[in-house]
């Protein structure tokens, strides 16, 4: 009697095809949270800053980011760089010699490639900066905890800091009893330390001090982007691949679905990215 096997590759493409997908709710998640962060969304940002005090208040919150967040990023990021190297682009125009490939789903492959490398790059990135470099430090005082980040200093930082209920501290600032042992030496004339009284507060400075620069804006653009086409053009072929939408008709619904949810979260994503500063 014949064993059927089931080839090693197969089951990891399909490993990799859910993880996938549940990188997708992943996104969703994560973009309703940050387009929370536009100050002139979510009552001046505090839908933003309860949504991240609730997750940075989760019990094992490592423990969770690493099994729920790391570990599927990692099996969809190791495969699916396999796949970049080895996929071909197909679709091309031609000068007659050979066939032209311009239909929709042949562009849509390989976008589906290019940005899978965009991606590795903004990922890379923004893992370093806000989860490394930026992430709020905790400090105790007084047997009370705040949250401090370094900011540069704009014309609007004093507004936004009385709203949020922050206290600056730094070379330019008037020294605040309570703040005296923090460590402002190496700041600059132009940096502050915020000090907040709850994680949330504190991320959503950084991510408004990130948002000043153009460099920043244009970086975080290009990312929305890649990741909204990259996600929801997946979750589409995610349909296809297991069989859930198999008539051609449902298949073209389905894809117009896909494109207004990705339209819906480029919107949320970049509400953060250009809302969190140039509109208060």
């Amino acid at each position: 009697m014949a064993t059927l096997t089931i080839p090693g590759a197969f089951v990891w493409r399909r490993l990799q095809s859910l993880m996938g997908l549940w990188l997708v709710f992943f996104i969703v998640e994560h973009l309703v949270t940050n387009s929370q962060a536009a100050l002139w969304l979510s009552e001046g940002g505090q839908g933003f800053v309860r949504s991240v005090n609730q997750l940075h208040n989760l019990p094992y919150l490592e423990a969770i980011e690493l099994t729920l967040i790391g570990v599927p990023i990692l099996i969809h990021l190791v495969w699916g760089i396999q796949y970049a190297l080895n996929a071909k682009m197909n679709h091309r125009k031609s000068d007659g010699s050979v066939p032209s490939i311009q239909t929709p789903r042949n562009r849509a492959y390989s976008w589906q490639r290019i940005t899978s490398w965009i991606l590795l790059v903004c990922l890379i990135g923004h893992i370093v900066k806000f989860r490394f470099l930026e992430y709020p430090e905790e400090v105790k005082i007084h047997h009370n905890s705040y949250y401090t980040v370094k900011i540069t200093l704009d014309g609007k930082l004093d507004q936004v800091a009385e709203k949020l209920k922050v206290t600056l501290v730094g070379p330019k600032r008037a020294s605040v009893e309570d703040f005296k042992m923090l460590n402002t030496s190496m700041l600059s004339e132009q940096e502050v330390l915020a000090v907040a009284p709850d994680f949330g507060t504190a991320t959503i400075l950084s991510v408004r001090n990130t948002f000043k620069s153009p460099i920043y804006i244009g970086i975080y653009t290009i990312f929305v982007l890649a990741a909204c086409f990259h996600a929801f053009n997946g979750f589409w072929t995610f349909l296809i691949t297991w069989g859930l939408v198999l008539k051609m008709a449902a298949q073209r619904t389905w894809s117009i679905v896909a494109v207004c949810l990705m339209v819906l979260f480029i919107f949320l994503g970049l509400a953060a990215v250009w809302g969190s500063y140039l509109v208060q």
